[in-house]
């Protein structure tokens, strides 16, 4: 417990120091390592009229991404899709998986599928859900 120590405007005692009163904390509050992390991931694709991202389809992709990079461990990482909409997808992850998660994503070459090449790109990870939420038009705040 932290304790702060308080002046008190009173005359200096013979020994020439300050008298001090301690006051004491009276609530403390510790934000302790969450059990799970989130990314934000974003699709691209080569097709002109891409279509909408769905769950599966998010599935199917880290699934492969996973496997690619750390084999049947990476496969067996659980992931909860917690949201898809167009283009994007937000995921909650093992917080100790996190950076194999992010590594397998980041190093993962895209599928090829009737000429149309797809792949995943890390827009965020946190381990806190808020701060990833309302992120859009960051990347735009620099470039103009």
């Amino acid at each position: 417990m932290t304790e702060i120590a308080e002046v008190v405007d009173t005359p200096m005692t013979n020994t020439g120091v300050a008298k001090v009163k301690k006051s004491h904390e009276l609530v403390a509050a510790t934000i302790k390592a969450p059990r799970f992390s989130y990314a934000h991931l974003e699709v691209f694709s080569t097709s002109a009229d891409p279509d909408e991202l769905d769950a599966l389809q998010v599935r199917s992709y880290c699934t492969s991404a996973l496997k690619q990079f750390l084999g049947t461990i990476g496969v067996g990482i659980p992931l909860d899709i917690l949201k898809v909409e167009g283009k994007d997808c937000w995921l909650r992850v093992p917080r100790d998986d996190l950076a194999a998660f992010s590594a397998a994503i980041t190093a993962w070459q895209g599928s090829f599928q009737d000429g149309v090449h797809s792949s995943l790109r890390i827009r965020g990870c946190s381990d806190w859900l808020g701060a990833l939420v309302g992120r859009d038009g960051q990347d735009k705040l620099w470039t103009g």
